[in-house]
């Protein structure tokens, strides 16, 4: 097969993921165009060089212009905060560069229209990063709701939860601004949950909401890595506002006539990273959790009486989704080959001509539903989601 060469913007959590999977694609997957892992961007030079040399780039810069500006150069990877991912995407596209962008795809609905405008008219293939649709028991669960087997769809119900920020004296790192995030769990965790109900069910056509912010001010950090960061300890050194959402909650109907809710929050105490699924349709429902991904819980309503009850499938088997590129039946996966996956859908697309799928179409969608969760929050009603 041929190759793709990479330009890669961001290099913390999600540049870790998205390297280790350019890196290992290859091994598992050496039918597809091969990524050559070029160059990494990021704006401290002492960390970019480092994970360049850990994660296996060719080369390292602190000026993205420059990288998209490059010759060699046929794809652009965007894994930055929230605030650049529109004018990076705007700039890639008019160099004519694939992109790969992490989601929420903007800061707002009118942004992420803007950038899909533009890989548009630019003619280029894009992606976003909803990963978690490469979960083999989440296509487990497509696949039964796709050939009927659950009936008719009543129930959609999902919850991420987490509690890295329960703690008072955590620091202000830039997930907690509006200005650089754009939102808090709603659109960090919400937005998977969003995606997911789209892929699994359909379009959400309304929504009411509600939300909180429980620790009004942090410390201001100073060090921030992934999801972690470190403030003073002195509690007369200075803080900041917390201008994004702790929580937020709100429920759902579809076009299909399903009910959903949705809960999204960071102080979840005890819940690490619990990202889960229940579906209930006329025939059977079925139940995800993430911190158990190899499992899918399923239930069929014409089982026998004698052995009704959920029943725990292990999605590793032959039977399901990219079982025949990793390990003998019962020999699990974890979280960084959700990710694998995904950058096997893109190059795939690229080796075919055609666009990947989830695409910008998907991260406008989702930031629509995002805008009108929001909207019904601020007016404390309902809100069509075609109104936006």
């Amino acid at each position: 097969m041929g190759s793709i060469k990479v330009g890669m913007i961001g290099y913390k959590f999600m540049g870790k993921a998205h390297s280790h999977a350019y890196r290992d694609l290859p091994m598992f997957f050496p039918d597809h165009l091969r990524p050559e892992m070029k160059v990494i961007c990021g704006r401290n030079p002492e960390g970019v060089a480092q994970a360049a040399s850990q994660y296996g780039w060719e080369e390292y810069t602190t000026n993205w212009k420059d990288l998209i500006r490059r010759d060699d150069i046929d794809l652009i990877d965007i894994n930055a905060p929230s605030d650049v991912h529109k004018e990076i995407t705007l700039a890639a596209a008019q160099a004519g560069k694939h992109i790969f962008c992490e989601k929420p795809l903007a800061l707002t609905l009118q942004d992420s229209r803007h950038m899909l405008e533009a890989v548009e008219a630019a003619g280029v293939k894009h992606m976003i990063g909803f990963n978690y649709r490469f979960t083999p028991a989440v296509l487990l669960a497509k696949k039964l709701i796709a050939e009927g087997r659950l009936g008719d769809i009543y129930h959609f119900r999902a919850w991420f939860l987490q509690d890295w920020i329960v703690a008072p004296d955590f620091p202000l790192v830039w997930r907690l601004q509006k200005d650089i995030a754009g939102s808090g769990a709603h659109g960090d965790l919400g937005a998977h949950l969003i995606d997911m109900a789209h892929f699994l069910i359909g379009d959400i056509t309304e929504v009411i909401g509600m939300n909180e912010t429980f620790i009004k001010e942090r410390p201001l950090p100073t060090e921030m890595t992934g999801l972690s960061g470190r403030g003073s300890n002195d509690y007369t050194a200075p803080k900041g506002p917390v201008t994004v959402d702790d929580a937020t909650l709100f429920m759902a109907r579809f076009a299909n006539g399903a009910l959903g809710s949705f809960e999204a929050t960071r102080f979840a105490t005890g819940h690490r990273s619990t990202n889960s699924f229940e579906i209930n349709g006329s025939k059977g429902s079925v139940i995800f959790d993430f911190e158990r991904l190899n499992e899918l819980q399923v239930y069929f309503t014409d089982d026998q009486d004698d052995v009704q009850g959920f029943r725990r499938v292990l999605a590793t088997d032959g039977a399901h989704a990219y079982s025949d590129r990793w390990w003998p039946a019962g020999h699990t996966i974890g979280y960084e080959h959700t990710f694998i996956h995904e950058i096997a859908e893109l190059m795939e697309s690229l080796q075919e001509g055609r666009q990947p799928v989830p695409n910008f179409k998907d991260g406008v969608k989702c930031q629509q539903v995002l805008e009108a969760v929001d909207l019904s929050i601020a007016k404390r009603e309902w809100i069509q989601v075609s109104d936006l």
